[in-house]
């Protein structure tokens, strides 16, 4: 893993799930605009890119191809995919899945390759598919050069697969400040568990979905008095970068004013104060008041509800109204929402998004709030 360690430039990672799009559609890529963003990532010295099967609607590895893979030597970057153990029904489906990923990015091989969304049902899953050995072959093939887990479930779930799996290189895990204590992420406890088990530590979500760049006035009053014109997602990426066993942290960026902001306190990184750490602290307590949806828009739940209701807009819009208040704008964003889709009282409570949910949310009852908030 040191080799992998050492290849990583920077401690920033270009999370390829939410690229900028053309209108409303998450398969419209905006090819122009990525490429323009590649060109200034690696032009700042940063290398890492992180991409999985379903982002964009299984269209995120072929942005790649065309934008990054078509257009740079391979040795000047690094790419991570992920496998998608519930698309496997057999043993054989490994291998189809893998070299249609190969295939969709225009690669001989992963720098890192990752089993995707592990918990506990996923990881028995993938040994009953034979997925360690498939990836052990891999690896001696030279089509995969590292590998890891991403990981949504408790500590303790992680601690045994830790325990029976010393073969992984390293695990990615969802860490921010906000979900350090929390009951459902477990995010400090997990990050524990993982330095228990001496293995590197990728983090994603460190903006929890771009919750912690949105802060209401009071919570963000603690950073801003810090530094008035320094951006609150900065603090969240630096926090997680600032753990002493990170290695990258991926930030899913969408548009070159966030790319430029992050490689504005990236491109030198320095670690946390204990003035900033204090601050944090105290925003988190400030937050803890506010009656909002720790939804990170990972977008899981979206396909497979069978009313077709955008839930992590939904959630934004009663988010955005809980800490804001009713206004037109977010009244706009609720009906941008539920245009020609389903709207939150149309739920019929199937299930099928919280069982998809990485962060374990009652997404039902969720909904039941959402309504009765817009009526």
């Amino acid at each position: 893993m040191k080799e992998l360690q050492d290849k990583i430039s920077k401690k920033l990672g270009f999370g390829c799930m939410r690229l900028p799009v053309r209108g409303e559609e998450m398969e419209q890529i905006d090819d122009e605009l990525f490429c323009k963003m590649i060109d200034t990532f690696l032009a700042q010295g940063f290398n890492y890119f992180d991409t999985a099967y379903p982002y964009h609607k299984e269209c995120s590895e072929a942005a790649i191809k065309r934008c990054l893979v078509e257009r740079y030597d391979r040795e000047q970057f690094l790419l991570a995919d992920k496998m998608p153990i519930w698309l496997v029904k057999e043993p054989s489906d490994l291998n189809k899945v893998f070299e249609t990923q190969l295939k969709r990015c225009g690669v001989t091989y992963f720098d890192a390759y990752l089993l995707h969304a592990m918990n506990k049902d996923r990881i028995r899953d993938a040994e009953e598919k034979g997925a360690f050995a498939f990836f052990q072959q891999m690896k001696q093939e030279g089509k995969i050069r590292h590998f890891g887990f991403s990981f949504h479930d408790k500590a303790d779930v992680l601690d045994q697969i830790l325990t029976n799996h010393p073969e992984f290189e390293f695990v990615q895990l969802q860490i921010n400040y906000y979900d350090w204590d929390s009951e459902a992420v477990e995010a400090g406890k997990c990050y524990e568990t993982a330095v228990k088990h001496k293995i590197p530590v990728i983090v994603m979500e460190p903006v929890k979905g771009g919750t912690l760049a949105n802060l209401a006035e009071e919570p963000a009053s603690f950073l801003k008095e810090l530094h008035a014109d320094v951006s609150l997602a900065s603090y969240a990426v630096r926090y997680a970068a600032s753990l002493e066993n990170v290695i990258v942290v991926l930030s899913g960026m969408s548009d070159l004013e966030q790319m430029e902001d992050n490689i504005s306190y990236m491109r030198e990184f320095c670690p946390l104060s204990e003035k900033e750490k204090n601050a944090i602290a105290k925003a988190v307590e400030e937050l803890k008041r506010f009656p909002t949806i720790a939804c990170t828009k990972c977008r899981y739940c979206v396909d497979g509800c069978p009313k077709q209701i955008l839930i992590p807009e939904l959630f934004e819009s009663y988010n955005m109204t809980a800490q804001f208040g009713e206004s037109p704008a977010t009244t706009r964003l609720y009906r941008k929402a539920i245009k020609d889709r389903g709207t939150a009282a149309d739920c019929i409570r199937c299930g099928k998004c919280e069982a998809q949910c990485p962060q374990h949310l009652e997404i039902r009852k969720l909904l039941e709030q959402v309504s009765e908030m817009f009526g």
